[in-house]
């Protein structure tokens, strides 16, 4: 079997390809990095290590890498052979390697009628509709009716920390022990690619919002919270008794909006809040809080981590959610002078209050219940900075 993957980053080494390998794949990565492509081909293995007290250390092998900028040839050969195409490049390349895929997938009809699935694992909501979109704007109506037919564009929802590293091996990726990578399968054609690792549902949506009202909502309850009290990393934050309340805090309340809206089970959505702070509490994985923290304004919109699910806890329960309140509070305290996002917040709130930022960003009514609390919460968080 053999498998196309574009981009052989960390993400894209660490994650993706080393669950293809694992699962009996001949992994040919994409790239443009001619050091990484060259070392590839060289050794035809690489090292993944495991961010735990375990030391944990994989070889990955059967693997091999074109230069999609100097061997594009090479790569649309590929792509009329692959039995999976996956992509770990980032949300900006996809449109870059469509053009690629596009006269790959053309090619492949003429000599490869077996079907095939695209799956672009990126931190990003409907990553692959976009790059079928993308594909699709480069072919004609014709060939779009026997793309459909003959190939799936299949969406995803990803999850693995790789953190900041440099390592003595351009090839050795250092990768938390979590991994979750959610496939919807409604758009299959052909066989269900089998991948160790991939779980398979029929509908994505619930498995997005509970990585973003929980992965997403207890990072940034950390990282703002952290930086309120002037530490430095993630873990620092979670290490401060405190801290570590309100984030649990704020993930029960979002975790009761996620059971109710969604149906999962209780206690296992409960084993799920509690694997996901261990991960923030290890020790093997330093994040910067600044980093996690930056973009305030992107991540107090009315449909991001942190007021999308206290107000949909207000709606469902008619309470006001004091963790997920508090974590909003401390965002709008970020004042960090090399985020540009943060600066024009604290602006706005120079010019029209906390109530008009709310308003302006969060789409907030003023008279709402949580404008108030958020208020309350700014001034107690003001007074211990």
């Amino acid at each position: 079997m053999l498998a196309v993957h574009f981009g052989a980053g960390n993400i894209g080494r660490g994650f993706i390809g080393s669950l293809l390998s694992q699962s009996g794949y001949e992994v040919v990565f994409v790239d443009v990095n001619d050091e990484v492509v060259r070392l590839l081909n060289e050794r035809k293995e690489y090292r993944v290590l495991i961010a735990d007290e375990s030391g944990k250390e994989e070889i990955i092998r059967n693997v091999s890498a074109v230069n999609s900028q100097t061997e594009s040839d090479k790569v649309i050969h590929y792509l009329t052979e692959a039995d999976l195409v996956t992509t770990a490049v980032g949300p900006n390349i996809l449109p870059i390697i469509s053009s690629t895929l596009a006269e790959g997938l053309r090619k492949r009809l003429s000599v490869n009628q077996k079907p095939l699935n695209i799956i672009a694992c990126e931190n990003m909501i409907g990553g692959t509709t976009f790059l079928k979109e993308k594909v699709f704007e480069k072919i004609s109506d014709e060939e779009k009716s026997l793309f459909e037919r003959n190939y799936g564009f299949l969406d995803c929802a990803v999850d693995r920390i790789v953190p900041n590293q440099k390592n003595s091996d351009p090839l050795a990726v250092t990768v938390e022990p979590f991994f979750e990578w959610v496939v919807e399968q409604k758009n299959v054609v052909g066989d269900i690619p089998n991948v160790k690792g991939m779980q398979l549902v029929d509908d994505l949506l619930p498995y997005i919002e509970r990585k973003l009202f929980t992965v997403n909502t207890g990072h940034a309850m950390a990282a703002y919270l952290g930086y309120n009290k002037k530490l430095q990393t993630i873990k620092e934050a979670m290490d401060d008794k405190e801290i570590y309340f309100d984030v649990q805090q704020a993930l029960n309340e979002s975790g009761a909006v996620l059971v109710k809206k969604y149906g999962f089970n209780e206690n296992e959505h409960k084993k799920y809040i509690e694997k996901i702070i261990h991960r923030f509490t290890n020790p093997s994985i330093s994040d910067e809080i600044v980093r996690v923290a930056r973009s305030p304004i992107r991540k107090v919109g009315a449909n991001d981590r942190l007021m999308k699910p206290a107000k949909q806890y207000y709606d469902l329960f008619k309470e006001v959610p004091a963790g997920l309140t508090k974590g909003i509070a401390a965002l709008l305290l970020f004042d960090y002078k090399d985020d540009p996002e943060a600066i024009e917040l604290q602006e706005t709130i120079m010019k029209a209050g906390i109530e008009g930022a709310l308003s302006q960003y969060a789409q907030l009514e003023k008279d709402h219940p949580l404008a108030d609390a958020i208020i309350k919460y700014v001034e107690g968080l003001r007074e211990t900075k």
